[in-house]
């Protein structure tokens, strides 16, 4: 096992840097890494990897969940409340719509598979946005409208809200029908989840900022292991309690995140969005690496001209929505243009979840993962590109 992670870290860093260099996305790199790496081609990754893999999917979720809520600074959304909680949710709802209604026509699937289909492509990349609208707020590109803190919050409430409706519809495709009390425990377990996540978060603010933590010189690596280690609880809490009432582990951690940047000191939140930061690029490249590794290459292949095509049509509605959800706001042609080009990227979301259908046995699993992996490749290509080549022409820098 320790040869196969040599050679992911080694090779998925090599040929993503190889990619980032001529103006590709590191992060189909290091896909290309693992389909070499995977077994459809060299085969030279342990199994044991391979079986883990949903496990670091998690994990590399939970991350980039938390470095997104420890990113998000309220003072500086007051501004944009209305068409933030709008992108949070009506692109997404969008772009499932045109999965619900054409997925089936393209690939003979039912109305549910394409919902959940749909759910795992819905979410805009917080690995490939957020890192560049952070690079226009230190550029002080697009800030005077808080049009990059707009968007990096509205990423993180986007990639919590398509996650929460993909976890309902795999139950759904799981039972095989729908039912109304299934719907009733959507919003119950959002508002759970947002109350345990602000208690965890209010007990951790409070703790880095006791007499104790600054007497004894809590290291912010050991803030960093406490803060993940409750985060994991929160996601365990919504297995512990589904018999009883539905909570969202998801929703609980960006809640928890949230709530220790606005409450915690501005030193601890901004050493502990830092070191997040740094956990990320290895946990980036398990993610991808492993991802590529569990792609199938003959489902991509039968998959083709379809996917792209649901795919192609899925960013037609999701830019709509992103146009209706800025209506009534301050924003010019060209600064709502720049918007909708920053949410075309897909990459970390259908990473870390992409695979579950399949590893679960549903028997639209295949065909989920291999859309999602053209939905990866196509978006955030084209996603990166457009966004780096525009912003000096769409924004007005301060």
């Amino acid at each position: 096992m320790l040869t196969s992670l040599a050679l992911i870290f080694l090779f998925g860093l090599a040929i993503g840097a190889a990619c980032k260099a001529i103006r590709v996305p590191a992060i189909i790199g290091m896909m290309l890494t693992g389909i070499v790496l995977g077994p459809q081609a060299l085969n030279l990754l342990d199994p044991k990897i391979l079986s883990i893999s949903p496990d670091l999917w998690k994990l590399a979720l939970v991350i980039i969940i938390i470095k997104a809520g420890l990113s998000i600074k309220v003072s500086e959304l007051k501004q944009v409340e209305r068409p933030l909680f709008l992108l949070g949710c009506i692109p997404a709802l969008f772009e499932i719509a045109a999965f619900f209604f054409f997925a089936p026509y393209f690939f003979g699937i039912s109305k549910l598979e394409a919902l959940v289909m749909g759910s795992v492509l819905a979410a805009v990349s917080p690995a490939v946005v957020i890192p560049r609208m952070v690079m226009l707020t230190n550029r002080s590109y697009g800030t005077e409208k808080s049009i990059p803190q707009m968007i990096m919050a509205g990423a993180g409430l986007d990639n919590v809200f398509v996650i929460m409706l993909f976890s309902t519809f795999l139950g759904f495709t799981q039972a095989g029908h729908t039912e109304l009390g299934n719907f009733i425990q959507v919003p119950i377990s959002l508002i759970l989840g947002m109350a345990v996540g602000v208690g965890a978060g209010l007990l951790l603010s409070w703790f880095f900022e006791t007499a104790y933590a600054v007497k004894h010189y809590v290291r912010n690596s050991l803030k960093v292991m406490v803060v993940l280690g409750v985060a994991f609880i929160l996601i365990a809490l919504e297995g512990w309690t589904k018999e009883i009432v539905s909570v969202s582990g998801l929703f609980a951690v960006m809640s928890m995140a949230c709530t220790l940047n606005f409450k915690a000191s501005f030193s601890v939140t901004k050493r502990l969005s830092e070191k997040f930061s740094k956990l990320w690029l290895a946990a980036e490249v398990i993610l991808f690496v492993t991802v590529g590794a569990a792609i199938d290459i003959s489902y991509i292949l039968n998959a083709g001209l379809a996917a792209l095509w649901i795919v192609c049509i899925g960013l037609v509605l999701r830019s709509l929505g992103v146009v209706l959800s800025l209506l009534g706001t301050n924003l010019n042609f060209d600064e709502r243009l720049f918007c909708v080009l920053s949410y075309l990227p897909k990459a970390t979301v259908q990473a870390a979840i992409g695979s579950v259908p399949l590893a679960m046995g549903l028997p639209c699993g295949h065909l989920v993962l291999s859309v999602a992996v053209v939905g990866i490749f196509f978006t955030s290509f084209i996603g990166t590109i457009a966004i780096d080549g525009s912003y000096q022409k769409l924004l007005q820098k301060n």
